[in-house]
C-alpha cells in the first residue's frame, strides 16, 4: 500500500516531503513486531499514526486481544498507573473489592499505544522496561507473573534524549522503545499543507452542518500561513470550525482572522499579545510563546556569563609579570590585573591569583593549578572558591568535573 492510498484511507491531507516520509516509514514497520516511538508536538497526528501501525499489521485479527488500546500516560494519577497498566488482584489496596485486568492484558495478541510515555514516573519506567524485555506483567498485589504478547506503540511531545540526560527518563527504556522511530514534523514547517486542511476542514464543516464553506482571502492565506500554530492541526481544525460556525460572511479577511488567532506574527501585533498574556487571558499558546522567549533569554545570558567567566580566568593565569604585556593585552603591573565584565559594561578589578613560573606550563594546568589553590585557601568551600576565582560556581563546578578535581 502507497502512501496515497493511506492518505485516502485515514483522511490524512498534505503533501509535504516529511510528512511522507513518516507515513511510507509507518508502513514498512507496520507487519513487524518492533516497538515503535512517535515524536512530535501535541496535536500533529500521532494517535493516527499508531493505528496505522496497528490496522497494517498482523495484529489486527489476532485472537484473544481487543486490537490497539490507548493510554494517555500523562493522564493517570501516579498512584493508580501500576493497577491500570498491569492490573491487580482482589484486596490488593483499599477498596479492591475485586480482580481487574490491566490495559497489557487486555492488549495481549494486540497492540497497546503509550501516549505521553516521557510523562512516566522513574519507578514505573522500570516495571515496563522489565515487561517490554520478558513480555510478563504482575498484577498490583500478586506474586504471580503473567505472560503477555502486545506490541507497544509509544508517543512523546518531549525530547527523550534531554530526559534521559536530565535523569528524568531511564536511557535503557528509551533505546527499548526507540527500536523504531518516526517523526512528525510540526504545521508550521508544512506551510503549503495549510490551505490545503483549511479547504478540509471548512468542507466537513459545511457539509455536517448544511452551510456553505469559507474561503481565505490570498492575504488570509498568507496570514494563516505565517501563524506559528503551536497546537499544530488540532488548534487549525478547531479555529477553522469556529469561523465557519459563528461568522455569517463566508469570505475570510486578515481583520477578521485577527480576532481568531491568538498570535499573529505581524509586528503591529506583538503589544496586543504580551498584553494579552500578562492579563492571563492569552491562553496556552501565549504562555508557551513567552515561556520559549523567557528561556531563550536566560541561556543567551548564561553563555555570556560563561564566556565572561573563562576570558576572566584565562586572563588571570596568564598575567605574569611581561607574559601578556608584551602583547599589549594587560598593562604591567604583576600583582593586580584589571578585566572587563561585558554584561554590566563596568570595568572590574579582580586580584591575580598565584602564579607559576614555568613557561612550559599549558594553559590548561595552570587553569587547574589555580582552581586547586583556591579551593585549598578556602578550605574546600566552592562558593568561596569561585569568588576569588571570579567565575560562577557553576563554572567552577564543570571545571572541577573536567579536570577531575575532587574537593
Amino acid at each position: 500500500m502507497d502512501t496515497r492510498n493511506i492518505k485516502q484511507r485515514y483522511d490524512i491531507i498534505g503533501n509535504d516531503p516529511r510528512l511522507d516520509m513518516a507515513l511510507y516509514k509507518a508502513i514498512q514497520v507496520a507487519p513487524t513486531d518492533l516497538s515503535v516511538l512517535i515524536v512530535g508536538e501535541s496535536g500533529v497526528g500521532k494517535d493516527i499514526f499508531s493505528r496505522i501501525i496497528h490496522e497494517n499489521s498482523r495484529r489486527k485479527h489476532a485472537r484473544g486481544g481487543r486490537g490497539l488500546i490507548s493510554v494517555n500516560c500523562g493522564a493517570i494519577p501516579e498512584g493508580t498507573i501500576e493497577s491500570e497498566l498491569f492490573g491487580h488482584v482482589k484486596g490488593a489496596f483499599t477498596g479492591a473489592d475485586r480482580a481487574r485486568k490491566g490495559y497489557f492484558e487486555e492488549a495481549d495478541g494486540g497492540t497497546i499505544f503509550l501516549d505521553e510515555v516521557g510523562e512516566l514516573p522513574l519507578a514505573m519506567q522500570v516495571k515496563l522496561l522489565r515487561t517490554l524485555e520478558n513480555g510478563e506483567i504482575i498484577p498490583v498485589g500478586s506474586s504471580t507473573a503473567l505472560k503477555v504478547d502486545v506490541r507497544v506503540v509509544a508517543a512523546t511531545n518531549v525530547d527523550l534524549e534531554e530526559a534521559v540526560r536530565q535523569r528524568r527518563f531511564r536511557q535503557d527504556l528509551y533505546y527499548r522503545l526507540n527500536q523504531f522511530s518516526i517523526v512528525l514534523p510540526p504545521l508550521r514547517e508544512r506551510k503549503d499543507d495549510i490551505p490545503l486542511l483549511f479547504r478540509k476542514f471548512s468542507s466537513d464543516v459545511a457539509e455536517k452542518y448544511h452551510m456553505p464553506p469559507i474561503v481565505l482571502t490570498d492575504e488570509a492565506r498568507r496570514m494563516m500561513m505565517d501563524y506559528p500554530w503551536y497546537g499544530n492541526v488540532r488548534e487549525l481544525k478547531n479555529i477553522t470550525e469556529q469561523i465557519a460556525v459563528v461568522e455569517t460572511e463566508r469570505t475570510v479577511t486578515p481583520a477578521m482572522l485577527q480576532s481568531y488567532l491568538r498570535f499573529v506574527p505581524a509586528t503591529e501585533r506583538m503589544p496586543a499579545l504580551l498584553g494579552e498574556a500578562q492579563q492571563g487571558t492569552g491562553g496556552i499558546t501565549d504562555r508557551e510563546l513567552l515561556l520559549k522567549a523567557l528561556t531563550m533569554g536566560q541561556m543567551i545570558n548564561e553563555m555570556r556569563q560563561e564566556i565572561n567567566d573563562l576570558r576572566q580566568m584565562v586572563m588571570q593565569l596568564g598575567s605574569r609579570q611581561g607574559d601578556f604585556k608584551t602583547q599589549g593585552f594587560l598593562p604591567a603591573q604583576p600583582s593586580q590585573q584589571h578585566g572587563l565584565v561585558a554584561s554590566g559594561g563596568q570595568e572590574e578589578e579582580f586580584v591575580t591569583p598565584e602564579i607559576i613560573e614555568d613557561e612550559g606550563i599549558s594553559l590548561e594546568e595552570r587553569e587547574r593549578h589555580a582552581i586547586v589553590k583556591a579551593l585549598e585557601r578556602s578550605g574546600g568551600n566552592r562558593k568561596q572558591a569561585a569568588s576569588e576565582l571570579h567565575i560562577s560556581e557553576r563554572t567552577l563546578y564543570r571545571k572541577l568535573k573536567e579536570y577531575d578535581i575532587e574537593k
